[in-house]
């Protein structure tokens, strides 16, 4: 099948424009400003590969090597502090990588009880590494929202991350357990926010095996 557009980095659909669209979630979820990427490329690209939406899509493209129960491709937090946390040197602790940004009312309302419940369960061996997606000037902003977190938070930098792809829709995290895999891919949830019952469902199971 030709696609009635050409692809570009990491399997992206090009396009000129003079603006910004929006890429939203075909759930729920902050939208995630997408540069040089016409609304009707997107769906274009939606109807050309039968995906309903472009949620769809970019889950498709840019998370296809993601696998649940396979090793977790490595992550590395450049905290606000200046220090570096690999997921690599983390073995032995279950993982919770969050990527969220200030301008983002769903991660600003989830952030609370995942700091909440990261200071409680960090006996058990839990680690939360907090990505932001705020731009440099946004920095004191982050700082603010940091200062009453118990987790360490970075700039993520850019929105592409190798393997994880192009980071769309915000929150989304990814769950990485004691020996290094992945268990819980956050492209795969319709409701990608944390709950007190989903973390419960996802996460203390995890911590509950012991290291």
């Amino acid at each position: 099948m030709t696609l009635p557009f050409q692809l570009g980095p990491a399997g992206l659909p090009t396009a000129e424009m003079s603006g910004e669209s929006l890429s939203r979630s075909a759930t729920t979820g902050c939208p995630l400003l997408v540069p040089g990427l016409r609304r009707r490329a997107l769906l274009r690209a939606a109807v050309g590969l039968g995906i309903a939406g472009a949620g769809g899509l970019f889950t498709r493209v840019h998370a296809a090597e993601l696998k649940v129960g396979q090793p977790a491709p490595p992550l590395v937090l450049h905290t606000l502090d200046g220090r570096s946390i690999a997921t690599r040197d983390l073995l032995g602790q279950v993982v919770i990588a969050t990527f969220w940004a200030t301008w983002c009312v769903p991660c600003r309302e989830e952030l609370p009880l995942l700091s909440a419940y990261a200071a409680r369960h960090a006996p058990q061996g839990l680690q939360v590494l907090g990505f932001s997606l705020d731009e440099a000037q946004n920095l004191p902003k982050v700082r603010t929202v940091a200062a009453g977190l118990s987790f360490p938070v970075g700039l993520l930098g850019s929105p592409w991350v190798p393997v994880y792809g192009r980071i769309w829709r915000l929150p989304v995290s990814f769950v990485i357990d004691r020996t290094g895999r992945l268990i819980d891919n956050g492209w795969n949830d319709d409701s990608p926010e944390w709950t007190a019952q989903r973390l419960q469902r996802v996460v203390d199971p995890l911590l509950a095996r012991g290291g």
